[in-house]
């Protein structure tokens, strides 16, 4: 019950945090996320640590990051020439050949494992703010999104706890049930219906499809972060977050579902 009340009062925080960053200016959610981002990245490569194969250059990482990071939403809210982007290519293969004067044992699990971190991290965090940037809905579309990835983490995490008996995928997270998974998914997609027919009206069939991506997707998320943790020993990414853990912890169903969620959102647009 601690443990509850400990995850709801840091969760509601924390959701304050996210949407009334989104709600009250793009500025706003551009630093929130950046800071996001950092913390992001600072984690991933901290589950390295007592590793003993990889040995990966964090700083190095989290600048490479950062600054690609910053050439995107420099783009997405037009300081910067589109063509800026073009950067990223080059700064991809100077992370790469740091590795050449780094003399490790094995620099391609290392170089691997830089890249994948800024893929994984930078990329969903910038996303989220070029979608803001683009939103037209009464609603937006980043706030449907993320209280579509709540809902499913949320009521699949309370329907596991009263009814859920049947293992998910017990090698990688033993306390994720099918009831479980199968109570976030529709509760997900009742509030899908309800953001579509009473918030953004004559979206229902927009927001129905959103949460018919995003839930399994942020079910993949969840999984994916604790097959990491659970490959490496580590019971949660960071402390930072009372009852949840670290960043990671509180954005894995998001990072995941961020880029499938997008992708839906521009096609719709375009159509």
């Amino acid at each position: 019950m601690n443990n509850l009340v400990q995850r709801t009062i840091t969760g509601t925080l924390f959701a304050i945090v996210v949407l009334g960053s989104i709600l009250w200016d793009p500025y706003a959610q551009a630093i929130v996320f950046s800071v996001f981002m950092v913390l992001g990245l600072l984690e991933f490569y901290n589950l390295f640590n007592e590793h003993s194969v990889v040995e990966v250059s964090k700083e190095i990482g989290i600048f490479i990051g950062l600054f690609i990071f910053s050439l995107l939403v420099g783009v997405s809210f037009e300081w910067l020439p589109i063509i800026s982007i073009l950067f990223i290519f080059p700064l991809f293969f100077t992370l790469i050949l740091a590795e050449l004067w780094r003399q490790t044992p094995h620099p391609l699990i290392n170089m691997s494992v830089l890249v994948f971190g800024i893929i994984y991290i930078v990329i969903p965090f910038f996303l989220t703010i070029d979608l803001n940037l683009r939103n037209t809905s009464y609603l937006p579309s980043v706030v449907g999104m993320y209280l579509l990835i709540w809902t499913n983490d949320t009521f699949a995490y309370l329907t596991g706890r009263l009814i859920g008996k049947t293992k998910l995928f017990e090698r990688i997270s033993p306390k994720k049930t099918w009831e479980g998974t199968i109570g976030g998914v529709l509760f997900t997609l009742l509030v899908g219906y309800i953001i579509g027919a009473f918030v953004n009206r004559g979206d229902e069939v927009f927001w129905v499809i959103s949460a018919i991506i995003i839930a399994p997707c942020a079910i993949y998320g969840d999984l994916l972060e604790s097959l990491f943790k659970r490959s490496l020993n580590i019971k949660d990414s960071g402390n930072i977050l009372p009852g949840h853990g670290g960043i990671l912890d509180r954005f894995d169903a998001a990072l995941f579902a961020i880029p499938f969620f997008y992708c839906w959102a521009m096609i719709y647009e375009y159509f």
